[in-house]
């Protein structure tokens, strides 16, 4: 679940149970659809053909010594919320 400051940037990101605090200015950008490698039609209702995938740095909890860890999450169309597609650790 991404959640939001009053400005409408994303604030934290809260993953089994655990908050993360973005740390870095997020990067969003849209991926094109393959529906076709996974099914044989275009599901129905579901006629977008761009994925919203939003990339975020976060660190655990407000500890500012904890290292950054990059998540990429990316829009459910139906629902309008994000859900988690990959999270990476940095290694510096």
């Amino acid at each position: 679940m991404l959640k939001t400051g009053l400005n409408g940037q994303a604030s934290a990101v809260v993953v089994r149970g655990r908050e993360w605090t973005v740390g870095a200015e997020p990067v969003r950008w849209f991926e094109r659809v393959n529906w076709w490698e996974a099914r044989r039609r275009m599901p129905r209702g579901l006629s977008r053909m761009d994925v919203e995938v939003l990339q975020i740095q976060v660190r655990l909890g407000n500890n500012t010594a904890s290292a950054l860890t990059t998540m990429l999450l990316e829009r459910d169309g139906l629902g309008g919320g994000w859900r988690l597609r990959e999270s990476v650790a940095d290694v510096a």
